[in-house]
């Protein structure tokens, strides 16, 4: 897979930002990845009450992955509630690192860049088996 289509890949990350469910923060996040065997994964932020359980919209977005049969993600993107690209936090750099394929590349404020970019020097799934 070599064309990776960026506007769908933001697209559906705006379909899902719309669908979060934000009302504490009012800051609703969508993400979207685009899996090796062509799908895209989607997820929105999802808050509680108890402000520490809510999940990150690439917790949705991974809990969908898994659900449809799993993968490596390809490309990712995230965006607020005004569409702007966002950088995923650190928690959630390490929820892509553990379901990235190999030069997966990710649209940052900065541009496209590959994932090693954001988070370098990472611990993994590889450093478990040594």
């Amino acid at each position: 897979m070599t064309e990776i289509d960026w506007d769908a890949l933001r697209a559906a990350a705006a379909t899902a930002m719309a669908r979060a469910y934000a009302p504490y923060s009012n800051y609703p996040v969508g993400a979207a990845a685009l899996v090796d065997d062509g799908r895209i994964v989607a997820g929105c932020n999802v808050e509680n009450a108890a402000y520490g359980v809510g999940l990150c919209a690439e917790c949705g977005m991974v809990s969908e992955l898994a659900a449809t049969g799993g993968g490596k993600l390809v490309a990712f993107s995230c965006c607020d509630g005004a569409g702007d690209l966002l950088m995923p936090c650190g928690r959630c750099r390490q929820l892509l690192n553990e379901f990235k394929a190999p030069g997966m590349l990710v649209d940052t404020p900065a541009g496209i860049l590959p994932f090693e970019a954001i988070l370098p020097q990472s611990f993994g799934p590889e450093n478990l088996g040594r």
